[in-house]
């Protein structure tokens, strides 16, 4: 079974209308992670702390954020969610639009890789990113994500 099953639970998958500013956007990113016992809340406030810090270091490309911070910051079991946003949203003014927050809660450097490689499949062509974008359900997204790697 690929590492991809273990890393992305359905329900860590969802699709908001639109977040007020970056510092919602981690928030409803990382939520789903606290909710089910990833992570602990404080998660989010150091992600927050990390940005305001380091800057938006998670934003990868146009439309796409790879939102963590360290295993020592809350974080308790492996885990990804991913959270799409009708509505672009910067975390910097002069930054790309973002609206896939994919949300990393990792404990060690190397448990994650297959995970990343599948969202590196996925977001290598331009028709995989719109499929992605224009997903109706949740569920189109959890299984374009799951199955990135099949292809």
């Amino acid at each position: 079974m690929k590492e991809i099953y273990n890393m992305l639970k359905r329900e860590n998958v969802r699709i908001l209308p639109r977040v007020e500013n970056w510092r919602e956007a981690i928030h409803v990113a990382v939520q789903p992670l606290v909710d089910g016992g990833f992570c602990e809340s404080r998660y989010i406030d150091e992600i927050i702390k990390n940005t305001e810090k380091l800057g938006p270091y998670y934003v990868l490309c146009e439309n796409l954020a790879l939102v963590h911070g360290s295993s020592d910051q809350g974080v308790l079991k492996r885990q990804m969610a991913v959270t799409l946003l009708r509505e672009p949203i910067k975390f910097k003014e002069d930054g790309y639009d973002v609206r896939v927050l994919v949300t990393l809660a990792a404990t060690d450097p190397e448990s994650h890789m297959e995970a990343l490689q599948a969202m590196s499949e996925l977001f290598s062509t331009p028709e995989n990113v719109e499929k992605v974008l224009n997903a109706e359900t949740a569920d189109e997204i959890y299984d374009l994500f799951v199955h990135a790697i099949d292809e």
